[in-house]
């Protein structure tokens, strides 16, 4: 058996995957296998040596050793495949591998040339393969959220500058992802927390959004999708009659404006925790509108006058610990939306669950067309004219938004450019990160910024379709009335997950105070070397029994991250640093759980 048989029969599929991807720069020809000086096999592409002539298998070491320590879960990217020396030197880590190669006929020579079944059979081993750069997304999605480290080959990126330059923007847009991520939680992390803790009873009493899923599969039904961009302004003449050919989905922050045509939408969609996001449903009763939300909005949206309000799975564990104990047949169907930073993520990620046969959507700029910051009326304009004085104008106001953010210019949907920042681009990474499902989707108009796999569309496309308005109303209406739950179980269910709930919390409260003391009394005075046995022992015992708690994830939310807890440590000594670190990660712990514990309590 050749080693192309051998990889083969541990990858079953991968010889009809490399085929299936038209190459159109590189021919098996322009690729040379060679033995190097150490007797390994050694790859020129072009006449260009990939890998080193004399010992390609200590060249990859060295490239994976370049990247040094990290932790466990942070990915390694290897950017050029050729014979795999560095993406094999990496995999000797724990860590996952991300190999990204341009060209099938490179991987295919590298199958023929050497037994890689070890590699490609890998755990946490992924490989992205021609196409589009954006692919890189995927597997950096399912690898969590630590920081990668990038391996590169240059001579293999430097042959594709441009498309290896592509997929590293997107691990850029990735690191600044995680980097807002953690922003986020660190601005909002205590507001999520005591939001859910105060809409505990509505995860009791509220149906989930998997009632919906597929509502409009088999019909010819578009949604259209209203965001709350600048360029709102012009679809809003046209709302009228748009919805009578539409299902209509709004995000909360444009909602008041839509009912201002006199067209209440069929949804809309609510996800920020924050006061002043519950403001945009000032004047704004939607009586016959379904309400789409996340556990964690500020509690007043749950009470605001809709028809009815559903909820999606949970983003955050302390919603998720009590979804998953009501109803656990119905937990298991619940749905989790995308959340890209926006509400109008979210709302896309909503619609196209509903199986429409296409999304069009008003109002997505991400951008500031015509230096435009939102659309007129906005809650933002609102508070600028009420709040503005003669040495702090609107104008003012304006300019801060359309400057903090560090704008710059970027091409426009048009095939002009438009001035975004650094916020909205990652929106629009998301949304290219996703659009390859179906169903397609529309920007209404031109205006905005460009986003890969979003198509312009005229609104005479949606105005030329029939009147189904009627339609609408009874698919939907046949969905809601679906919705049967048991009260009397659902209460049963809840009681008892809130008080597991708070047994838990409290348990690893309380581990986490007597651990971080005895931390705390070690790294004062240190143990004698015959005594270190015995407290490694104890805070190992504690580690197990935080570890093995079903609360886990909910008491460490609000934890801040690894790199925080280790700052400031001066001794060089192994022991007394893991002493320090144990007593940093206890006390961070203790709080964490206790601020959960107390806005329960509440």
């Amino acid at each position: 058996m050749n080693y192309w048989q051998i990889n083969l029969s541990k990858v079953p599929g991968l010889d009809k995957r490399l085929l299936a991807i038209k190459e159109d720069s590189l021919g098996e020809a322009e690729i040379a296998v060679e033995t190097a000086a150490s007797g390994e096999a050694t790859m020129r592409v072009r006449g260009v040596y990939v890998h080193s002539p004399r010992d390609p298998s200590r060249e990859g070491r060295r490239l994976a050793e370049s990247i040094g320590g990290q932790v466990a879960e942070s990915p390694i990217i290897v950017l050029g495949f050729g014979l795999g020396y560095a993406a094999e030197a990496a995999a000797r880590t724990n860590r996952p591998i991300i190999v990204v190669e341009r060209h099938a006929a490179i991987l295919k020579k590298a199958l023929e040339t050497r037994d890689l079944s070890a590699l490609l059979t890998r755990e946490k081993f992924s490989l992205t393969l021609g196409g589009a750069s954006d692919g890189i997304l995927i597997p950096l999605r399912y690898a969590g959220s630590a920081e990668p480290s990038v391996i590169r080959n240059r001579a293999l990126t430097q042959l594709d500058e441009q498309w290896y330059a592509e997929v590293e923007r997107h691990i850029q847009i990735w690191k600044d992802k995680e980097a807002v991520n953690q922003a986020t939680l660190r601005r909002f992390g205590i507001r999520w927390v005591r939001n859910l803790a105060r809409n505990m009873t509505a995860i009791r009493d509220l149906a989930g959004i998997y009632h919906l899923a597929g509502v409009l599969r088999g019909s010819d039904l578009p949604v259209l999708l209203i965001a709350a961009g600048p360029s709102l302004d012009a679809a809003l003449p046209l709302l009228p009659e748009l919805a009578k050919r539409c299902v209509i989905v709004a995000v909360d922050t444009a909602l008041r404006r839509a009912l201002e045509t006199g067209v209440e939408p069929d949804f809309a969609v609510a996800l920020d925790p924050q006061y002043w996001n519950y403001r945009h449903l000032d004047r704004a009763p939607a009586p016959g509108t379904c309400l789409i939300a996340d556990s964690a909005v500020y509690p007043a949206v749950l009470r605001h006058p809709f028809a009815r309000i559903l909820l999606c799975r949970s983003q955050f564990p302390l919603g998720r610990f009590i979804e998953d104990r009501l109803d656990k047949a119905a937990a298991s169907q619940q749905i989790t939306l995308g959340a890209g930073g926006s509400v109008a993520t979210t709302a896309w990620d909503f619609a196209r669950i509903l199986k429409p046969a296409s999304i069009w959507i008003a109002g997505l700029d991400l951008s500031y067309p015509g230096l435009k910051t939102h659309f007129k009326g906005a809650l933002f304009e609102t508070r600028a004219l009420s709040e503005s004085t003669r040495l702090n104008p609107a104008a003012t106001w304006s300019l801060r938004a359309l400057m903090d953010a560090l704008p710059f210019t970027a091409p426009a949907a048009d095939g002009g450019s438009v001035r975004t920042d650094r916020r909205l681009s990652l929106y629009a990474a998301w949304f290219e990160s996703r659009l390859c499902l179906n169903p397609p989707t529309y920007r209404l108009g031109a205006e905005g910024l460009a986003i890969a796999g979003m198509k312009n569309g005229a609104p005479e496309t949606l105005l030329a379709l029939p009147e189904q308005r009627n339609t609408i109303r009874r698919l939907l209406e046949t969905a809601f009335a679906r919705i049967k739950r048991d009260p009397e179980l659902r209460s049963q269910q809840y009681e008892t997950a809130r008080r597991d709930l708070l047994d838990g919390l409290k348990q690893i409260r309380a581990i986490a105070k007597d651990t971080a003391a005895l931390a705390e009394a070690a790294a004062r005075r240190l143990p004698p070397p015959e005594h270190r046995d015995a407290l490694l022992k104890k805070l190992d015992n504690a580690n197990k029994a935080i570890g093995q708690s079903k609360v886990k994830d909910v008491a460490g939310f609000l934890f801040p991250p690894l790199a925080e807890i280790e700052r400031g440590f001066q001794s060089a000594d192994p022991f007394v640093r893991h002493i320090e670190l144990s007593r940093n990660l206890y006390q961070a712990l203790f709080l964490a759980a206790d601020t959960v514990c107390r806005y329960l309590a509440e």
